[in-house]
């Protein structure tokens, strides 16, 4: 076999075993997480989760978490966003 091949089949099999371990680090064998309110998926939490960021929302948390004065409207998309958030990141939506 040639240098040149067998750089080649070395590199592969590296990029094979790390694709494995990558593969089984997302795999962990403690708690799998919350599971999700009924009637929602990862993906529709990440869809309102997307809508409330593109209405600025993140701001919003911003201030309440810092103290300022906001409505109360927006006081209830804060915490609308921040009930999204934990139950995307409590169910582990993001791995």
């Amino acid at each position: 076999m040639s240098a040149a091949r067998l750089i080649k089949a070395r590199t592969f099999a590296f990029s094979g075993a790390a694709l494995v371990i990558t593969a089984l680090a997302g795999c962990e064998s403690g708690p799998q997480g919350q599971s999700l309110p009924y009637g929602t998926s990862c993906g529709s939490i990440r869809a309102e989760l997307r809508k409330l960021d593109n209405r600025g929302v993140p701001s919003k948390v911003e201030a309440v978490n810092a103290g300022r004065r906001v409505s109360a409207k927006d006081k209830q998309l804060a915490d609308r966003y921040n009930q999204l958030l934990n139950n995307y990141l409590g169910a582990r939506c993001h791995t």
